[in-house]
């Protein structure tokens, strides 16, 4: 089994599955390996799925394919899996993104199609079922509609490392400028999303909110991703996900709150004590301290910051 590698015997395999299904020359073409090995590989394969079969081609080649659908009955479908995907597609709606949505519906339509008659049937009354016991379908809040004009173009350009130029409304400043930007990717806020970008002047990875972006225009010209820049690092960074100074923070929950506040993630750095009184001292350090604030009012008086000093003036 040394010439048949896990991955090249997988991909044999689809191969095979093919109407045509596959002969030794597809082999050695597809792999560039010789004759001999082709043969190895295929043996290898007819040893592991010995459902297929050996037929010839209209040149009387002899070419093996497996019965239709063999993989697909191969590979198990569960109704929870199904359901996955809706509750992915479902979430993506929710968030403003149609096209993967839309994407999402394809792949679950596709899968569905290549189960049998009975499976379908089996697995169907089930996915509204788990999608609902999930309440994703229809999740209660606010949220803020996104633009698909400004957002597709954002996201196609986030994937294809291209500039962006468009007009952008501060929501602190209220002033309107002009920007051209390299878009890295994107921050989600409890009720905003964000762009994530390096600006043309600045030379730094701000935040743009989404819904402040408008007439958007992917620019000819490509970039070249930073390295040492790490999405998942700059949003760990903060507290939330604006980005300014990062503190050392220490909060004192008390005895009523500790219970409440220890199944809280308030951040990936945080570290828990627990005091003889029953309450509870958390610590960590980010960036995002007016997000903080605005967290910490929840807890009323229940909360007590002890880093940074001043902190709640």
């Amino acid at each position: 089994m040394r010439y048949a590698r896990l991955a090249e015997l997988v991909r044999l395999a689809f191969l095979v599955d093919s109407a045509a299904g596959v002969s030794l020359d597809d082999i050695r073409a597809e792999f560039g390996v010789s004759r001999r090995t082709a043969e190895r590989m295929r043996d290898a394969l007819l040893r592991a799925l010995p459902q297929i079969e050996e037929v010839e081609d209209s040149d009387r080649r002899k070419r093996w394919r497996l019965p239709r659908q063999t993989l697909q009955r191969l590979v198990g479908m569960s109704a929870e899996e199904l359901a996955a995907l809706g509750i992915a597609r479902q979430l993506c709606i929710r968030e403003g993104l149609p096209e993967v949505a839309n994407r999402l519906a394809d792949v679950s339509a596709k899968l569905r199609a290549s189960l049998s008659n009975s499976t379908a049937r089996s697995t169907a009354t089930d996915l509204d079922a788990l999608a609902e016991a999930e309440g994703i379908a229809r999740r209660p809040g606010p949220r803020r509609r996104i633009d698909p004009a400004v957002w597709e173009p954002l996201r196609e350009a986030v994937l294809a490392c291209r500039k962006v130029r468009f007009r952008y409304l501060s929501r602190t400043s209220g002033k309107i400028s002009w920007q051209t930007v390299e878009p890295y990717g994107f921050l989600y806020g409890p009720a905003q999303r964000y762009l994530v970008a390096l600006t043309e002047y600045q030379q730094k990875h701000v935040l743009f909110a989404v819904s402040g972006i408008s007439d958007v225009t992917i620019e000819k010209a490509s970039f070249t991703r930073d390295p040492a820049f790490s999405l998942r690092d700059y949003a760990d960074r903060s507290f939330g996900v604006f980005q300014d100074d990062v503190v050392d923070v220490v909060w004192k929950f008390s005895p009523i709150a500790a219970p409440d506040a220890r199944e809280f993630l308030f951040h990936p750095s945080q570290q828990l004590t627990d005091l003889p009184d029953g309450s509870l001292i958390v610590r960590f350090r980010a960036a995002g301290q007016q997000e903080m604030r605005w967290h910490l009012y929840q807890w009323a008086s229940e909360v007590e910051v002890l880093e940074p000093p001043g902190f709640m003036d």
